[in-house]
This record gives C-alpha cells, structure tokens and sequence, in this order.
C-alpha cells in the first residue's frame, strides 16, 4: 500500500512538473495580462498594416489608370473597366486579410472595453464572464465575420470612392469627344446612340456593357448603404478601433 502510495505521488510530481506554472497571485495575473494584451494589440497591428498595404495598392491602381484613361486621347475606356476588376481583386484580398484582424481587435477591445477600462473607472453591472469569449477564442479560434460583411466594411470605409471615381471618369470617357480617339468626329455627345457607340468593348457591343456597369454598381450601392440592425462594435457615430 506505501509502495502504491509513493508511485502514485512520484506520477502525479512528474507530471505537475510537465505543466507550466499558472500565475497564482494578483500580481502574477496581472502582469500575465499585460504581456498577454501586448501581444494580441502586436498582432492586430500586423494585420492593420496589411490591411493599409492593400488600401494603398488601390489608390495607386486609381491613380495610375486614371492618369493613363484621361490624359492621352488614344486610351481605351476598357481600361478604367479593367481599373474596376482590379480594384473588386483587391477589395477581395483585403477583405480576407479584415476577416483575420477582426479576431484580434475582437480580443484587444474586450480587454480594454471590460478590464483597463474597468480600472479607470469601476462599473458594478460589469459583466464577471468577460474573460469567457477570450478564452473560447484561444481554445477553439474562428473568424468572426463572414466574407461578404468584411467585403462590405472595406467597401462603405474606402472602396466606394475609389469605384465612384473611376465610374465618374468611364462617363466622361464614353461622353466627352476629346477624350475619344484622334481622328474621330468632334461630335457632341447630345444622343444615347453616340455614348452607345463608344462603349463597345472588341466584338461585345455597347448596349451589353452598359448593362454589366449598371448591374455592377447597384450591387456596389447596395452594399455599401447597407447595414446590419445589429452592427456591434461599429455603431454610427462610434470610433473604428
């Protein structure tokens, strides 16, 4: 029975000293927080810069389509339609790389939202489980937000003026006689049949494009004036942490 006794002690010591040691005073735990809010606020940052590096990839695409379209009268308006496939690429990589950030800005405001606010200014409705969906997180991590809403954040904070420029310079584009090929009658464009004729892209004929662009921007509309009743931490009028 002592035998069994001590082999049983011996396990238990063994595998105690397999564990990490878990802070155990308030001091421990505070100072565990700490280190543990520092990082996740590192890895959040990480993910916001790529988010701005994507950002930037666009405005530069804008800029330098834009630059292209407008300023030499050859230019074919399929580069500005080209300008708006390229834009939709890139506002679908950053909404991907969104996805990931929003896990860790979960994280990190509800730190600052339910402990160092907290220790600020002491609320008594605080809700005691704030630490549960932290570690929920860690134990079991998903993405927060489907594709679609991530594609609709990044498109009603940045990409639906980058669309709504380039739209505005296709108009003029397809409207605007100097702007067409030299040689070209110097018409101007007071008829549908003349605009119609201008947006023909190689063997599609204007009258289809047209149809694409319009279909194509509602649907940019509608996502970026819609909105959820519930939009959590983005309410409006709030700040976007």
């Amino acid at each position: 029975m002592a035998t069994e006794l001590t082999t049983s002690h011996l396990v238990d010591s063994a595998t105690d000293t397999k564990r990490p040691p878990l802070p155990t005073t308030t001091g421990e735990i505070t100072n565990t927080l700490n280190h543990y809010y520092r990082g996740e606020l590192a890895r959040m940052t990480s993910w916001r810069d790529r988010i701005d590096r994507t950002s930037n990839w666009a405005i530069t695409v804008v800029a330098a389509l834009l630059s292209v379209s407008l300023s030499t009268p050859t230019s074919h308006h399929g580069v500005l339609l080209f300008g708006m496939l390229l834009i939709t690429l890139l506002l679908m990589i950053e909404a991907r790389r969104y996805r990931f950030f929003d896990v860790y800005r979960a994280r990190v405001r509800q730190l600052e939202r339910s402990y160092f606010a907290q220790i600020f200014m002491p609320e008594a409705e605080l809700n005691p489980d704030w630490a549960l969906s932290i570690a929920k997180s860690l134990r079991a991590p998903r993405l927060l937000l489907g594709y679609f809403e991530a594609m609709q954040r990044r498109l009603r904070r940045n990409y639906c003026w980058m669309y709504a420029i380039l739209l505005m310079a296709w108009i003029l584009k397809i409207s605007t006689p100097k702007l067409q090929a030299e040689g070209a009658p110097q018409e101007l464009a007071h008829s549908w049949s003349y605009i119609v004729d201008n947006t023909a892209l190689g063997p599609i004929p204007g009258w289809p494009v047209i149809t694409i662009v319009v279909v194509f921007y509602a649907l940019i509309l509608y996502g970026t004036l819609r909105r959820k009743l519930d939009d959590g931490d983005f309410p409006h009028g709030e700040a976007h942490v």
